[in-house]
């Protein structure tokens, strides 16, 4: 039922391997385990969970540039974007960090067999490495303006409708609308 549902809905979108689609899945089965004990999402059906966690990381995925990129997730709470974004992209080098450190567990296991996920388990003001491109997803914008732009010199996020403050240190492209729900946007920007 699941890869049927994330294949539909992501249809004209991306197309994923059996392979990704199975390690997604596989993410999936994981998370509801764990969410029984520690809370990973709030969002718990499963056709809301396909399209706001998996379906809008693989959709920024997709945009990603060609070739080979280090990739670092800031505030990934459960995986995402950077889980969804590591299967969709082996060829990148991912790196989620996440502060709470329960969470950096469940990290660590989901990510035991993608050998291009690595897992830090601090706070991304603590990371002192360069990255080519930052990803967020429902992290706030204060949240973020601290440590971003030291990074990477790219940052592509997941937000709702907010714009993003102009003192971030980024030129930021308009929004691309995301095909699920309203009031949801990929927005793009480079260090300024």
């Amino acid at each position: 039922m699941f890869r049927e549902l994330l294949r539909d809905r992501l249809h004209g979108i991306a197309e994923l391997t059996d392979a990704q689609a199975e390690a997604l899945e596989a993410h999936y089965n994981l998370l509801v385990h764990w969410n029984r004990t520690l809370n990973l999402t709030a969002i718990r059906e499963l056709p809301d969970v396909i399209e706001r966690h998996y379906c809008e990381s693989i959709f920024l995925a997709a945009r990603l540039p060609a070739g080979p990129l280090r990739i670092v997730d800031v505030g990934s709470g459960a995986g995402f974007p950077g889980l969804a974004v590591a299967v969709y992209r082996p060829d990148c080098r991912v790196t989620l960090i996440e502060s709470h450190q329960r969470k950096a567990v469940f990290l660590k296991e989901a990510t035991r067999h993608l050998p291009n996920v690595r897992v830090m388990a601090c706070r991304a003001e603590q990371v002192d490495e360069e990255f080519d491109l930052a990803i967020s997803r429902a992290v706030s914008y204060r949240d973020l303006a601290g440590s971003l732009k030291v990074l990477a010199g790219a940052a592509d996020l997941l937000t709702g409708a907010e714009s993003p403050p102009p003192d971030m240190g980024f030129k930021w492209e308009s929004p691309v609308p995301l095909p699920w729900g309203e009031h949801r946007h990929l927005r793009m920007g480079r260090r300024a």
